[in-house]
Formats: C-alpha cells, sequence, structure tokens
C-alpha cells in the first residue's frame, strides 16, 4: 500500500512524498479501511503552510478528510462490519457532548490521516455514510459539512423555518451551510465576488447574493433585504466578526468558524453590547453530530457540491488546484 507523508508542518508541497508500507492489521475496538476517496479542505493548506492551529506531528499522514469500505476488524469491534462504507471522524475521540482538551487529537494532524489508500481507526470513530453519496461525495463530509452542520444546529435552538441566515463566499462551510440552510427552511443570502459563483450560489438555493466587491458594505445590504431587521444566523468563515455583528438582528447569533487573514479588525465591545448577539465559535462536530448531519443529508437527498476530481497519483495537482482559490465546491481525491 501507499501513503502520503508531509515531513513536518510548515514543508509546503516539497515536503509531500509517498511512500509504500506494509497494509496494517487492526487490533482491538479497530477497523481496517481501504480509504476510497479523500477531500481538501482550508484546514490542508494551513498544515501545510504552518499555520495550523493545532499540533502536527512529522511525518504525518495528512488530510482529516476521508471515505472507504472497511475491510476488516479487529476483537471486540460490533459497531461496524466489513463491508460498510463508512467515512472517519476528525476528532476520533470526540464522541458526543462539548469539545474540550480531551478531544483535540485530530486525523491529519496529531494522527495519522486519510491520503493512504489503507487506514486503520478506532471503530467508534467511523460513522456510516449517507447510501446515496458516491465515495467521491462522501469524502467531502468529515470537516467542512460536519463544522455547517454545528453552526446551524449545535446551539441549542438551532435555525428554524423562517429565519434569515448569511453565508459568506463559496467555500466548502458555506455551500453545506447553504444547503442545511435551505432544507431548514431558512432564507439564505450568500455573499461572493463574483457575479459567475453568484449565479451559481442562486442555483443551490440563495434567495439573495450580495457581491460585496460591488457592494464593500455586505452587511448594510443584508439589513436592506431584511427591511432592516437583520439575519437571524451569519455563519462566518472569514474572521470579518465586526461586519457579522452589523449585520445581525437583536439576539441573533454569529457562528464563527474560521479566518482567512492572519489579522482582522477589532470587534468592538459597544458593538457587540448593542447587539444582543451571541457569538460562538465551532471546531468541527462530534460523532454524534456528523451521524444525525448524515440521516439529515439521506432524508433530503442532499448532494455535495463536488468542484474536480483527481488520481491519487496527482494528490499534489489536487492541492494545487484547492490552493489556487478558484474552485466553487469540494476538490477530491480518488484513491481506487
Amino acid at each position: 500500500m501507499r501513503s502520503y507523508h508531509l515531513s513536518h508542518s510548515g514543508a509546503g508541497l516539497p515536503g509531500l512524498t509517498v511512500r509504500e508500507h506494509d497494509v496494517p492489521t487492526p487490533g482491538p475496538g479497530q477497523a481496517l479501511v481501504a480509504v476510497r476517496a479523500t477531500s481538501l479542505s482550508f484546514r490542508e493548506l494551513s498544515v501545510l503552510d504552518g499555520t495550523y492551529v493545532l499540533p502536527v506531528k512529522p511525518d504525518v499522514v495528512p488530510v482529516s478528510d476521508g471515505a472507504g469500505e472497511v475491510v476488516e476488524v479487529g476483537p471486540g469491534v460490533d459497531s461496524v462490519r466489513v463491508g460498510d462504507r463508512v467515512a472517519a471522524t476528525l476528532f476520533p475521540s470526540w464522541q458526543d457532548g462539548p469539545f474540550t482538551v480531551e478531544h483535540v487529537a485530530q486525523r491529519g494532524g496529531s494522527l495519522d490521516g486519510m491520503l493512504t489508500e489503507y487506514a486503520v481507526a478506532d471503530a467508534d470513530s467511523l460513522v456510516t455514510v449517507p447510501a446515496h453519496l458516491t465515495y467521491a461525495e462522501a469524502a467531502t463530509l468529515p470537516c467542512v459539512a460536519v463544522t455547517a452542520w454545528n453552526a446551524l444546529t449545535g446551539d441549542g435552538t438551532g435555525v428554524r423555518p423562517g429565519d434569515t441566515v448569511v453565508v459568506q463566499g463559496s467555500g466548502g462551510v458555506s455551500l453545506f451551510a447553504l444547503q442545511f440552510a435551505k432544507a431548514l427552511g431558512a432564507r439564505v443570502i450568500a455573499t461572493t465576488s463574483s457575479p459567475a459563483k453568484a449565479a451559481r450560489l442562486r442555483e443551490l438555493g440563495a434567495d439573495a447574493v450580495v457581491d460585496y466587491a460591488a457592494t464593500p458594505d455586505w452587511a448594510g445590504e443584508v439589513r436592506a433585504l431584511t427591511d432592516g431587521r437583520g439575519a437571524d444566523r451569519v455563519v462566518d468563515v472569514a474572521g470579518l466578526l465586526h461586519e457579522s455583528v452589523r449585520a445581525i438582528t437583536l439576539g441573533g447569533t454569529v457562528v464563527c468558524v474560521g479566518f482567512t487573514g492572519r489579522t482582522a479588525p477589532p470587534l468592538d465591545p459597544h458593538a457587540l453590547f448593542a447587539s444582543g448577539a451571541t457569538i460562538r465559535s465551532v471546531a468541527v462536530g462530534s460523532r454524534a453530530q456528523f451521524t444525525a448531519m448524515n440521516a439529515f443529508v439521506e432524508e433530503h437527498g442532499l448532494r455535495p457540491v463536488v468542484d474536480r476530481v483527481f488520481p491519487f497519483d496527482r494528490a499534489v495537482d489536487a492541492y494545487r488546484h484547492y490552493a489556487a482559490g478558484t474552485s466553487f465546491g469540494k476538490v477530491v481525491i480518488d484513491h481506487s
């Protein structure tokens, strides 16, 4: 079998190499997964360039997101069976409940990831994927889809029919958040700087799209589109909390799921207090949330947006394509 290895975080693409290994054997409580596909997200670029916020071990097998088939199970495993189509959770020990320091070990960082032909995983860190999805589609779920699901549903109240939700841009989290919010009955306002991407966002169900290149005051435009009320929820993927607070309704929720720059304008505490908003940070989600999301995806027949699929031998090209920032939807690596 073959695996990709990154010499160290910050090594960039030159530090990514392929090596051959014996196929591993699962131990007690473990399962061996023949990985059929993986997908890239912003965290993978952070692991490459050394800016990822959590520890990355030397010589790590990168990429958190993958799906495949269980081909062998170790002693004591009854949660999965040979032949099951599964995906692996990003935080293997986070089964349910709040995220705590005990859960920070993560695939493709402090633990080996999924950019390999075979992976051994704790059986209780695997989830069965929706039956209607291909492996390429299922591989897009573990990081950004679970993050989007947590952002919309993980705070005890969640998005309700008739709510207005703002999603920023057309990255993986935002596209899943758009699809989930529409299926939950919300009105969705999307932002973008590309007319072509605006058309795609409308095709996916966005009720309105704000071009922030043409209208830099996108928060003001959100208020105009809501008759001055503001949005009930903003899924902030760019770290623009000061603008997101301006766009939110009184007592609304801003969910911070990431940032695109190293610095951001400071958040005015007076504006935050006046908004009555809740600001909540989200770090992916638990296995229980992943399982609930998969049931929702299956119930509504949702399909991830896939931009392009690269073969396993061209994983470096997949990274380059994703890093260029021109993709609309997930960039997938096919291991078959």
